[in-house]
């Protein structure tokens, strides 16, 4: 009487009205979400469950799969498992079978839930594991395995199958790593398995063979030939001879899956014994994982966070550029006396009629190249460079005295330097002139613009230093009687008086060349700003005192 009773139990039977659809990361298009949609009755269409499901916050090491359709019945997610059928028969054999599933309740089995069987689609709902199948974990190279997780996956097919075949269903018939599913306790367990009735007719493969082959792939995590060659495998050699024994051609002398559980027990000796043990200890190497993970993460965030500084850096002078990373507004700032520094390429529109657009680019970046790598060795701001004019500044954002004068003038003969052992690619046998303009006194400067910010320099003294420039001759540098003020203090420059010249918009001004320095110059062994600039044991084009060694490193 209990029997019919437990036969005649149609508790698990689902309607399809009962089962929301969990739209999730699977449906990548419409037309996955159509196609999966199509699987309900167009009632259970209407309630469809669209959202995403968020993943909780260890899902980016070993995510949450959707190896199947997901579905919410009764408020629990399950597995759905779709199956065309035209027609079905509620028959004793069928009834039979569900019971048999029903009774199937071991750790390392899914649960059946129950089954729509409203043609002609079949929905089979089964317990749901979030961490996907143990082909998803296989196939994930984030996650690490050692042989202790290893061990723990085989030992519960072991115990997964071994239980089957000892109950009423006796065999899987479709075992493979994908049916292997991992619970959210990193717990493997069986799945679609019985119901032979229901699923599609398909061959019952033997479960041993595909024992063996899920044993390979455990050992080398891919999906090896059958019967590979496993003498280089990297797994206990307990592992290897049972490989070899469950793969024999006679099925007489092939273990049975009690002898294998056997086999395994002693394998696992040295290894967690303990359930409990066992599930902290994949807990603990899952953090590791995810910890190993995050840091590795954080180092590629700092990496690149330390690279947009740098080009930041590049763009606008230090300290303004982290008051703008900090969120800061950057006020305009006066500055008392500052040196700027203008030069530009004599003869700049003819030779650019004589090259080619290619060729003068190149050659621009070539020049600039040279007097970048110069001026990183001395305390000066490179504000802009327009066409072949090249404009650089000391004594601001950070005030530096009167140190202004003396770094833009060393930094003047060291580019002048460079200028005359510099070759055009293009044209060798040219040799290269620049004009060279200095002026110091008091300037506006402050970020402009928001979509593009640029630092810029305003007043009279940007102004003059231009004309200074523009009244200069080629490879000499043009110094006003500001600077030559500032220069004199330091008594250790050299200026010849050039005389009163006329200068457009400033009327006669008294100038200077400067000539040279008497003092070594002791250039420090990096840049002041750049990181990557050429040191100056490196640098290809030295400065005007060849004579004198520079302080050792």
């Amino acid at each position: 009487m209990k029997e019919a009773a437990d036969l005649n139990n149609m508790s698990w039977r689902v309607r399809p009205e009962e089962v929301l659809l969990e739209v999730s990361r699977q449906f990548s298009s419409r037309l996955a979400l159509q196609k999966t949609t199509e699987i309900f009755e167009p009632a259970l269409r209407e309630r469809l469950h669209c959202r995403r499901r968020s993943d909780d916050s260890t899902s980016s090491l070993l995510p949450s799969q959707v190896y199947t359709t997901v579905g919410i019945y009764k408020g629990s997610r399950v597995a759905i498992k779709k199956i065309v059928k035209r027609k079905v028969d509620i028959n004793k054999k069928l009834l039979r079978e569900v019971k048999q599933v029903r009774d199937v309740t071991h750790e390392n089995t899914v649960r059946f839930i129950g089954a729509c069987i409203e043609c002609p689609y079949v929905l089979i709902l089964t317990e749901y594991c979030p961490k996907g199948s143990l082909k998803d974990v296989l196939e994930n190279e984030a996650l690490k395995l050692d042989w202790n997780f290893r061990m723990s996956l085989i030992h519960d097919i072991v115990k997964g199958m071994a239980f089957l075949h000892g109950c009423e269903v006796g065999v899987h018939g479709k075992l493979r790593s994908g049916n292997c599913l991992i619970d959210g306790r990193f717990v493997l367990k069986l799945s679609d398995f019985g119901l032979v009735t229901l699923t599609t007719p398909t061959e019952v493969f033997k479960d041993l063979s595909y024992y063996t082959k899920i044993l390979e792939a455990v050992a080398k995590r891919v999906n090896p030939p059958f019967r590979p060659d496993i003498t280089g495998y990297d797994c206990p050699s307990d592992i290897k001879e049972l490989m070899e024994k469950c793969w024999q051609d006679n099925p007489d002398d092939r273990p049975t899956f009690e002898n294998i559980r056997q086999v395994i027990r002693r394998a696992m000796r040295g290894y967690c014994p303990n359930l409990m043990d066992d599930l902290l200890r994949r807990m603990e190497q899952y953090a590791n994982n995810l910890e190993a993970l995050v840091e590795e993460k954080t180092e590629q965030f700092s990496m690149e966070k330390r690279r947009s500084e740098e080009l930041l850096y590049q763009v606008l002078p230090r300290p303004v550029a982290q008051q703008l990373m900090a969120g800061e507004m950057v006020e305009p700032e006066q500055f008392e006396c500052v040196t700027v520094y203008f030069s530009d390429i004599v003869g700049f529109t003819t030779l650019c009629a004589q090259s080619s657009p290619m060729q003068v680019v190149n050659l621009l970046n070539d020049l600039y190249s040279t007097f970048d790598r110069v001026i990183g060795f001395y305390d000066v701001y490179k504000v802009e460079t327009i066409g072949d004019a090249y404009m650089v500044v000391s004594g601001l954002p950070e005030r530096n005295g009167d140190n202004h004068a003396r770094e833009i003038s060393l930094m003047a003969l060291a580019i002048l330097d460079a200028v005359q052992a510099f070759t055009i690619q293009h044209r060798p046998e040219a040799q290269l002139k620049v004009r060279i303009g200095i002026h110091s006194g008091p300037v506006c400067a402050g970020v402009v613009g928001q979509k593009m910010p640029h630092y810029c320099l305003f007043g009279d003294t940007v102004n003059t230093a231009s004309r200074m420039e523009s009244a200069g001759q080629p490879l000499r540098i043009h110094v006003s009687s500001a600077t030559r003020e500032i220069l004199e203090t330091f008594k250790t420059f050299h200026l010849e008086l050039r005389g009163e010249v006329e200068l457009k918009g400033k009327g006669n001004m008294v100038t200077y060349w400067l000539v040279s320095c008497a003092e070594a110059d002791l250039r420090p062994p990096t840049p002041f700003h750049c990181s990557d600039t050429a040191t100056a044991d490196t640098n290809p084009y030295p400065l005007i005192f060849p004579e004198l060694s520079l302080p050792s490193k």
